[in-house]
């Protein structure tokens, strides 16, 4: 235990102090100490995150229950309450679900403790959820209690050490929400997609420092000064700071170089397009896009996008990336938030997905007209929809008139009905009927 104690305190440490030490760069070879100011640096990482952290703190959380004439709206209950109105009094629902969708992509886990308190009066239970507190990942570890240390053999835990004060506690697995990335390898942990594509993450990162020294440098290229004789290293130091003076920054773009009798300064020209710059970190912008299932209209090429495109992609975005992702979180809020009773009674918790969807105006007024005349939404219905209040006797579906089931297209005029069809059918037999 003394080697996690001195690492604990080393990292607290590190923490309180923003000077670089021998701590903070043995924090960070052990893998403690994150960087993910400078990863956030890489504009295509940055955006990832942006997208799908807005994505998912875009759509509420609802509370439904299933029901003998279908899917309807549960009553509401004290999780309900927090997840609808304000997780814990520092969070509104979306930071924290944003909050939540960044650690989980950056450090490839998110951890939200439920925080539950004894109350029987108030819903009707002895426990109930009291706040939804947020865990920083890089303060989180898991344990598996292989050896039932702590309780039963394979539990899992969770030691989360507050770097606040550098207490640790220790939370079981049912007190826990854990939302963890697709690449898993065990099922308990995730992997982050920084690590996976770690490389290619780091040359973005070493291209926009290039990129921001060319700005820095007034886009000069660098340049070779030739002279006879020998300088002191000390000599030659003055004398390219003495010429960088004039030589670099956006000010001096277009001026003259004063250069000493005897000496020559001829520029190393280093051209963008025979390197291919832009085109390999256009390259790499795409894999790393791709890796978080971002489409590339949503990073700003569109190159080979139209408008109708875009719209299918978006399509393809919820389909293909935000699906996996809101059933993942579904399925770990209603296990660890649901109570027995609840779940029995075919209660559930459900992002929904329908605000993402939502197209312009004229294609919803168009959906909406559809469902209702079709009978499939009441106009109450559609109205709750639009945000508007619901009116009198808009309860009730409907539908034209003339439409008949399938299976009774003929039957009327087989039977000889009393109807249109039935009289024109008496008359066509008793003209038959009638000699020539």
């Amino acid at each position: 235990m003394k080697l996690f104690d001195k690492i604990r305190e080393m990292r607290n440490k590190t923490i309180r102090s923003a000077a670089g030490t021998e701590d903070e760069r043995l924090l960070e070879w052990l893998g403690i100490l994150g960087t993910p100011k400078k990863l956030l640096g890489e504009v295509t990482y940055f955006t990832c995150l942006k997208m799908l952290s807005e994505t998912l703190g875009k759509m509420p959380v609802k509370f439904y229950q299933q029901t003998e004439r279908g899917i309807e709206e549960a009553g509401g209950n004290a999780a309900y309450h927090l997840l609808r109105t304000r997780p814990n009094p520092q969070m509104t629902p979306t930071i924290f679900w944003g909050t939540v969708e960044n650690n989980r992509n950056h450090y490839g886990n998110a951890y939200v403790w439920v925080q539950k308190e004894f109350l029987r009066k108030k819903y009707g239970g002895d426990i109930v959820v009291k706040n939804l507190w947020i865990m920083p990942s890089s303060d989180t570890t898991v344990i598996v209690d292989d050896k039932g240390v702590f309780g039963t053999v394979g539990d899992i835990y969770y030691w989360y050490t507050d770097k606040y004060n550098g207490e640790s506690y220790m939370f079981p697995s049912g007190d826990v929400m854990h939302f963890k990335t697709s690449m898993s390898f065990d099922g308990l942990t995730g992997a982050p997609v920084r690590e996976i594509l770690k490389a290619t993450i780091e040359g973005g990162v070493e291209s926009q420092k290039f990129m921001n020294n060319l700005y820095k440098g007034g886009l000069t290229a660098r340049a070779a000064l030739q002279y006879t004789g020998d300088l002191s290293p000390k000599l030659e130091k003055k004398l390219i700071a003495r010429l960088e003076t004039y030589a670099n920054g956006a000010n001096n773009a277009g001026k003259f170089i004063p250069i000493p009798i005897g000496m020559k300064l001829e520029p190393l020209n280093i051209k963008l397009t025979d390197s291919q710059f832009f085109e390999l970190k256009k390259y790499s912008a795409l894999q790393i896009a791709g890796a978080f299932g971002i489409k590339p209209n949503q990073i700003n090429d569109y190159e080979k996008s139209s408008y109708a495109n875009s719209e299918m992609q978006n399509i393809s975005f919820y389909i293909d990336t935000e699906l996996y992702i809101l059933k993942q979180y579904e399925e770990e809020i209603n296990y660890k938030l649901l109570e027995p009773g609840e779940a029995a009674k075919g209660k559930y918790y459900k992002f929904n997905e329908n605000v993402i969807l939502r197209t312009d105006a004229k294609s919803q007024a168009e959906i909406l007209t559809g469902y209702v005349q079709n009978g499939v939404y009441t106009p109450n219905e559609a109205r709750s929809f639009m945000n508007k209040p619901r009116m009198e006797g808009g309860d009730h579906l409907i539908c034209n008139g003339n439409y008949i089931k399938v299976a009774d297209i003929g039957k009327d005029q087989e039977k000889g009905g009393d109807g249109e069809n039935g009289e024109n059918l008496k008359i066509t037999k008793e003209r038959q009927k009638q000699p020539l």
